[in-house]
């Protein structure tokens, strides 16, 4: 084979497929790859891509946030029908091999080590794998900084008191639930079909904020406002890291929430594992003429390249200033964020290798802060990472 990707997620789907696209020879395994995805995903509307139907997209709303006032984002939120989007991705891995196995690790250059005793081998291997990246011989280590939410589905006109028809509550940091401690905030967008998500998130922690105070928080939140939850309610649980290291496996490029493509400040990772899909299949077939080495190289310049690296140091930055604030500034570091100009703002959710833009976004950043979250961001920039979190109660 050309290219074999590990992980059946959206990552991995859209990039085996593409890969087949240019005529690649290319391989996806995956332990259960007709698996239904349960997880929700969303991005800006701007970030779908071109070829992705319309019949993929669940929702649109115009998204809003309240840290200490209301602000409205100026941007359209795209939430996707989950199981049309892994239907369309499917549809497009014609001519890939689909092996249904646990890859176990790397073995030797070129080579995938299957649980079963299988070895699949091809000329570069990408680790799709998600946050277990099962081909980095790191495995994730407990207690690392970790986005967690707790969420229900609700029929929208139970929820109206929190969001308008066509509305995307991208963040509420209102403490409508009455705890003191960790900070957490309401997100609230719609499904379609007369549905809407609200979920209780911690947006980063070290270590992750326990499910069951989301959980009792988002109950509480909703009792403030009158909505009961019914017996039935469909529940999702998200937790997933923010700072893992940059995928080290020998011989292999991790792509997707395994490379991490994951923003430190957002946890989003889809909209780019989508955009870049196509680009790294075409940078694949450039490249495999002149051997297996040049084209995993030429991947790694593509999603890692030097303005994508520097970014993501200065995102890490800013998760740092963020676990290190004491929960009272953290509403108000926001309201700062939400008074950027759109551009400042749409740079730093979304570029990836817009260096002199992000740079000019935490630039005007740190001269409307004021002296306290000033002395949070540089002390965040100059020491060593936080080892854990304040302690909550859970």
């Amino acid at each position: 084979m050309d290219v074999l990707v590990v992980g059946g997620g959206p990552a991995g789907m859209a990039l085996a497929g593409a890969c087949a696209r240019v005529g690649l020879d290319t391989g996806l395994v995956d332990t259960a790859p007709e698996r239904p995805w349960i997880a929700t995903y969303g991005m800006w509307s701007a970030e779908l891509p071109a070829d992705l139907p319309e019949s993929v997209v669940a929702a649109r709303a115009d998204g809003r946030a309240v840290a200490l006032t209301e602000h409205a984002l100026g941007w359209e939120y795209a939430v996707l029908d989950v199981p049309a989007l892994q239907a369309h991705l499917a549809d497009r891995l014609a001519g890939v091999h689909v092996y249904t196995g646990r890859a176990i690790g790397a073995p030797g250059r070129g080579e995938v080590a299957l649980a079963d005793g299988t070895r699949l081998r091809a000329a570069v291997i990408v680790d799709a794998g998600g946050r277990s990246r099962p081909l980095d011989p790191r495995s994730p280590q407990p207690g690392g900084t970790a986005q967690t939410a707790y969420g229900v589905v609700l029929d929208a006109e139970s929820v109206s008191a929190l969001t308008k028809p066509g509305e995307a509550l991208f963040m509420d940091w209102r403490a409508d639930h009455g705890e003191s401690g960790w900070p957490t905030f309401l997100y609230a967008i719609p499904l379609g079909a007369g549905q809407m998500l609200v979920e209780e998130t911690s947006l980063a922690r070290r270590p992750g904020l326990p499910l069951a105070t989301l959980r009792r928080r988002l109950h509480s939140r909703l009792a403030h406002h009158g909505i009961a939850i019914p017996d039935d309610a469909r529940a999702e649980k998200v937790s997933f890291p923010l700072d893992q290291p940059r995928h080290t496996g020998a011989g292999v490029l991790g792509f997707g929430a395994a490379a991490p493509l994951v923003h430190p400040a957002t946890g989003f990772s889809v909209a780019a594992s989508l955009q870049l899909a196509p680009e790294l299949a075409g940078a694949f077939a450039t490249h495999l003429t002149d051997g297996p080495d040049a084209a995993l190289r030429a991947g790694r310049d593509l999603v890692w390249s030097r303005s994508a690296r520097a970014i993501h140091r200065l995102r890490r930055i800013g998760l740092e200033a963020l676990l290190r604030m004491p929960a009272d500034d953290v509403p108000q570091f926001f309201e700062t964020f939400f008074t950027l100009p759109a551009a400042h703002r749409w740079t730093y959710l979304t570029a990836r290798d817009d260096l002199p833009g992000t740079a000019l976004a935490m630039g005007h950043l740190f001269r409307i802060s004021d002296a306290r979250l000033r002395r949070h961001l540089v002390g965040s920039a100059l020491r060593p990472p936080a080892v854990s979190a304040r302690r909550v109660s859970g």
